[in-house]
This record gives C-alpha cells, structure tokens and sequence, in this order.
C-alpha cells in the first residue's frame, strides 16, 4: 500500500516554479529522506503532502484517494507536520501537550504525558514548566512529542535537528528511529551529515525537479 502518490504535481504560485512535475510513491512503513540545495523545493514538498498548501497542478492521493477529498482537520491527524522551528503556544509545556487531547474532545492523560516527556530525557516536572524557560532543543522536543501524543500514519519532519546540539540530537533520532520501527512512515528533509550517512532511501530535488531515488 503506497501512502502517497504523486503525479506530475507542480507548485507554481504567480508564475514562480517552485516544484516541477514531481512524479513519486511513498509505501507505508517507509523512511524517506529528502535533501538537496536550499530553495530548492523541499520544505514545499513537505507542505504540500501536510495539506499546507495546494499544488497548482497534477494529482496527490493519500492512501489512493485524492488529498483533497479529505476533511483537513482529519487529515493533518493523520499526517503530521514538525516545523524546523518550534511553534509552542500557552504558557506551560502541557498546554501544549494538552493540546492534542482537547481536539480530539478527551480529557488530559497526565501520566502519557510524563511518559512521552520521559522518552526524549525530559522528567514530568517539565509540564508545569513555563515555555518562555525553555531552551531550543526542549522547545523541539516537546513539539515533536507533542506530534506524537497521538501517533499518526506520517510524520513529516523539516530539519527538526537544525541547530541542536550533538546530544539533543541523538535523543531526537532514537525517538524518530523508535516510532518507525512501530512501522510510522516518515519523510525528513535535512542536511545533516549524519542522517544523510545513515539515510537508506533518499531522495534529492534540485531546482524544483526531482533528480532520483537512491535505496
């Protein structure tokens, strides 16, 4: 079962060719990495399969159906989308870990919460803690976990390692590594030496335009 599919999917806005005719399938389980040259494309990749934007042309199926006949609020359940900067709101770490709870209409799992703070090295006393305290890898972390209060089918990652440091790191990768071998598929654009050495299926897009898989 592929979870994407894309077919000639172009993103032009007012003329400006951002991704060209980009021809891909995505199978479920899958870990795919995307890299190439900044401006390239990448990110808008990203957003187009997250339901941020809408390509101009060609045709994107999820799950073998066209994206946009999906309600987009169910949709983004189940396809989640992890900024390169992490957007917290509220005040406290579990407003924010709160969130994903109150959307779905359930109650607040304090004890999920302190477990998912636990597996990226964080104790339970971070949930009362204010965000403003937070440094930039506990601020990504919490994201990324907050992403994942309620696993979705795809994780779509946008260099979420830029910028931290070497341990930080490596807490965010074992996270990452734990819940795809629970069989979550997930696309990850970086740059990052050490994941492009350790990338098993990759793709580059150069100028818009796919240039070719790589296993």
């Amino acid at each position: 079962m592929n979870v994407f599919e894309l077919e000639q999917v172009s993103y032009v806005p007012n003329d400006h060719h951002v991704l060209d005719e980009i021809i891909m399938t995505v199978p479920a389980g899958d870990y795919l990495t995307i890299t190439g040259p900044s401006g390239s494309g990448k990110s808008t990749l990203l957003r187009l399969l997250a339901s941020l934007l809408t390509p101009t042309s060609g045709q994107l199926n999820f799950m073998g159906q066209p994206q946009s006949s999906y309600d987009k609020p169910t949709y983004r359940k189940r396809v989640s989308y992890c900024f390169q900067q992490p957007t917290l709101f509220g005040e406290t770490v579990q407003d924010n870990l709160a969130f994903p709870f109150t959307i779905r209409g359930l109650p607040f799992d304090q004890l999920a919460a302190s477990a998912a703070l636990d597996k990226v090295d964080l104790t339970d006393r971070t949930l009362t803690q204010p965000i403003v305290e937070l440094s930039g890898g506990e601020k990504q972390r919490v994201a990324l976990i907050r992403n994942l209060m309620f696993p979705p089918e795809v994780l779509l990652l946008d260099e979420v390692t830029a910028g931290l440091d070497k341990e930080t790191k490596t807490i965010v990768h074992r996270l990452i590594d734990d819940y795809h071998r629970q069989q979550l598929t997930i696309l990850s654009v970086t740059h990052d030496d050490s994941e492009l050495a350790s990338a098993t299926n990759m793709i580059e897009i150069r100028d818009g335009r796919l240039e070719g898989q790589h296993d």
